[in-house]
């Protein structure tokens, strides 16, 4: 076995399933919000509206569970050879992406959060769980807002985008392994 296939360069299989299953609902929830965005008002958009918001909700939640699975189960070290092979811009473009990646976790859904309650329109999550207002109801607060929601999100489908732009780079022109690291398939 090669040491970049070693079990003490993969990643915890709980680290690897909440990577993935967050990577899967930030795509989904970026698609919704794209598709529900120009719809005209009607009790479908209303429906997709409360998914959005509850797949929000869902985000943030899994995002704490892995921030807090992060801060206390150490990641594997990125390989030496991979680490001494990768220019500088390259290694401050993979910490500068995580690390954008983690703030956006949260700023995302949280000023999503505020917009809806500035906007009077609670979250009633998955319609049974009515959830506090993160800000009072303010009409003028929640048109400054708005658009913060959509450039936050529009930002993390962007690092998301470079994310994966990096491990396909790893995977098909270096070759290196890396991407088997996070690969929810074992070796």
């Amino acid at each position: 076995m090669s040491s970049h296939n070693s079990p003490e360069s993969r990643y915890h299989g709980v680290a690897i399933l909440l990577h993935w299953v967050l990577g899967a609902a930030l795509i989904a929830v970026f698609a919704l919000g794209a598709y529900m965005a120009d719809l005209p008002f009607s009790p479908q958009r209303l429906k997709l509206y409360s998914w959005h918001k509850w797949a929000g909700v869902v985000i943030l939640l899994l995002s704490m569970l892995r921030l807090v699975w992060r801060l206390t189960h150490r990641p594997p070290a990125l390989p030496a050879r991979i680490e001494q092979a990768m220019p500088r811009w390259q290694a401050i473009a993979h910490h500068a992406t995580h690390h954008g990646l983690y703030l956006l976790f949260f700023a995302v859904p949280l000023i999503g959060w505020a917009y809806s309650s500035a906007a009077g329109f609670p979250i009633v999550l998955f319609g049974v769980l009515p959830l506090p207002d993160f800000v009072p109801v303010d009409k003028a607060l929640a048109e400054l807002i708005k658009p913060w929601h959509q450039i936050s999100a529009f930002a993390m489908a962007a690092l998301v985008l470079l994310h994966v732009a990096g491990a396909l780079k790893h995977a098909l022109i270096d070759r290196d392994g890396l991407l088997q690291r996070m690969s929810p398939f074992g070796k």
